[in-house]
């Protein structure tokens, strides 16, 4: 059977340095190597050409990197014996390497933010594009240092991605031996638009019976893991960051139902990539095995 890696965008930075955390705590876990990969983006500046022996900056700024990826790997090696780990540094498009690499992943994680290659990794295109088109779960590593021993929280709205993620929920939930709480929130029509026999009561009763529902299959197939049903009305993106609050991990598809349906990335995913009190696991594609 193969071994995917878990593989951690690293940049030096603080949260970089958390994200790798979360990351080897992962491979001790499930036993999957960890792969420390910096990419840095060059872009080359035209300038004079000076006569005699020279270093390239490229050169210089490849050295660099190495050796914050060679004192990385050194650290974890400390910190946890147990993780094979390797370390590469390339040069390239960030959100291209990770999204081909992710391919033979089991795991992507990133830092909440970055510098050099991962910049933008937070509020840019990167991390956008990444968990757009991961093949596997792509993790945002956000909150405190150490996630609490709460719940994992997934959101679910019945598209196809939302029961990815559900899977996913449960897979982690029954590896970590914690509960699942499951969250579907839901917006109402505003009162003018309502017609006259508009029953808010029943609306919330029928949105916990389609919510039973879903869940019937996969309590029946991890009966260890303690479910909770929420039904919360709300904008998903508000009420799934409220959620966050005391989990161990969150989960969501990379898009739903509603809005756009044409971005690539949900509103509710973008939300809890920028304000999320919890690591954040997008998914879009799950390999065979990622619990």
């Amino acid at each position: 059977m193969t071994t995917y890696p878990i593989i951690v965008g690293f940049d030096g930075s603080t949260h970089a340095h958390r994200a790798l955390r979360w990351g080897l705590d992962e491979g001790a876990r499930t036993g999957a190597p960890v792969t420390i990969l910096f990419v840095f983006e060059w872009l080359p500046i035209a300038g004079p050409i000076a006569p005699g022996p020279r270093v390239l900056p490229e050169q210089v700024a490849r050295e660099d990197a190495q050796k914050l990826v060679d004192d990385a790997v050194s650290e974890a090696f400390q910190s946890h014996p147990e993780v094979v780990v390797t370390g590469r540094v390339t040069a390239g498009s960030a959100a291209a390497l990770l999204q081909e690499r992710s391919r033979e992943a089991r795991l992507i994680v990133l830092g909440g933010r970055g510098h050099g290659g991962f910049a933008e990794l937070l509020v840019g295109s990167t991390t956008a594009a990444v968990t757009a088109h991961a093949h596997c779960p792509v993790v945002v590593v956000r909150g405190a240092d150490r996630s609490p021993a709460g719940p994992v929280v997934a959101g679910v709205d019945g598209s196809d991605h939302a029961l990815l993620a559900l899977e996913y929920a449960f897979e982690q939930a029954a590896a970590r031996g914690s509960a699942l709480r499951v969250v579907r929130a839901w917006t109402p029509a505003a009162p003018r638009w309502r017609p006259a026999a508009y029953d808010l009561d029943e609306q919330v009763a029928a949105e916990r019976a389609e919510l039973d529902e879903l869940l019937a299959t996969s309590c029946d197939k991890y009966p260890q893991v303690e479910v909770i049903a929420d039904v919360v009305t709300g904008p998903p993106g508000r009420v799934m960051v409220q959620a966050s609050d005391g989990a161990r991990l969150v989960v969501v598809g990379s898009r739903g139902h509603g809005g756009f349906r044409g971005l690539l990335l949900g509103s509710t995913s973008q939300q809890l990539l920028h304000h999320a009190n919890c690591p954040v696991a997008v998914i879009r594609e799950l390999h065979a095995a990622t619990g």
